[in-house]
């Protein structure tokens, strides 16, 4: 058995490596998402998403990557406020969660695509960070109510 004060560590650092986690992949892949490459590599998934199929039409290959990468941006940088804006950041993680749907959705959606194949293993992941989504988002409420309470 752990002591108190060392279950209460090892809670705060989970939270903390989450969170940072999650901000840096939304970051990261929201950067990329403007390369050429990545806008290649995303249009097919969008192209059959039952979400995401109008955005391509509606602004190109690239832009409609471009769109994307400044959705994950945004919500890597809310998050990354949970110390100075819990409330904004608890939004940002819901918001980064329903992305995570989102992407799991073309597991479902793009035809052809191999259940054993890496892309499938890839898109897999992010049903992991849906739940790092939605814990960080539940801490991050949390914190808010008790700003809000401490007022």
């Amino acid at each position: 058995m752990l002591s108190e004060a060392t279950e209460g560590r090892l809670a705060h650092l989970g939270v903390g490596v989450s969170r940072w986690s999650l901000v840096l992949f939304f970051i990261g892949f929201g950067l990329f998402k403007f390369t050429p490459q990545e806008a290649a590599d995303v249009a097919p998934l969008m192209a059959h998403s039952p979400f995401l199929f109008w955005v391509n039409p509606l602004f190109g290959q690239q832009g409609g990557s471009d769109f994307i990468g400044v959705i994950e941006l945004i919500f890597g940088v809310l998050i990354a406020l949970r110390h100075f804006q819990p409330l904004l950041s608890a939004y940002g993680s819901l918001g980064a969660a329903g992305a995570l749907l989102i992407t799991q959705s073309f597991l479902f959606s793009t035809p052809g695509l191999d259940p054993q194949s890496a892309d499938a293993g890839f898109l897999l992941k992010d049903l992991t960070l849906f739940g790092v989504a939605l814990f960080v988002s539940s801490e991050a409420f949390g914190a808010a109510r008790r700003r809000s309470a401490g007022s």
